[in-house]
């Protein structure tokens, strides 16, 4: 999604009549906050292996405009796994990047902070929340593929149903 273009024109890399040069680029990526508990172990862990946990996945972004056409996006991870009516595990995890939007403005800006940044940053947040549950003993979590963009339509259908 980036787009290099020799500078040209009037000194500010765009030429006279040129639009503003699109950059999608991630700065930074870590984790701001990640909490994980067992607090049946070691008692869970003798219940019947056979039998299927229930797991809750709770899902949602956040972003921050920093200045300078950065902004920082967070997507919140939640998990609450049972077996039975006694709690296996709980997760909670925010996975955060800093991103360079320049050029975008309106809606095109609004489709990148809540469909493509969290979909740059899902990837990771898997591989941490399959690698935290690991460690604490439990079969490792593999989170699905999810549609950020159907997710972001959706929010849009409810956020106009609500203001109707």
């Amino acid at each position: 999604m980036t787009e290099d273009k020799p500078a040209t024109g009037n000194g500010n890399g765009q030429g006279a009549g040129e639009p503003a040069q699109q950059q999608f680029l991630l700065r930074q990526l870590y984790i701001k906050d990640l909490s994980f508990e067992a607090p049946n172990a070691p008692g869970i862990f003798t219940m019947d292996p056979a039998s299927e946990p229930e797991v809750q996945l709770n899902l949602k972004n956040s972003h921050t405009a920093l200045g300078d056409d950065l902004h920082e996006v967070v997507l919140h991870i939640s998990i609450d796994a049972k077996l039975g009516d006694r709690v296996m595990f709980l997760v909670e995890l925010d996975q955060a990047g800093v991103f360079l939007l320049r050029g975008y403005r309106g809606e095109d800006l609004q489709r990148l902070l809540g469909i493509h940044c969290p979909s740059t940053l899902f990837p990771y947040a898997r591989e941490a929340v399959s690698s935290i549950v690991a460690k604490g003993g439990f079969p490792p979590i593999v989170l699905q593929p999810i549609s950020f963009e159907a997710l972001y339509a959706q929010a849009g259908e409810q956020g106009r149903s609500a203001n109707a």
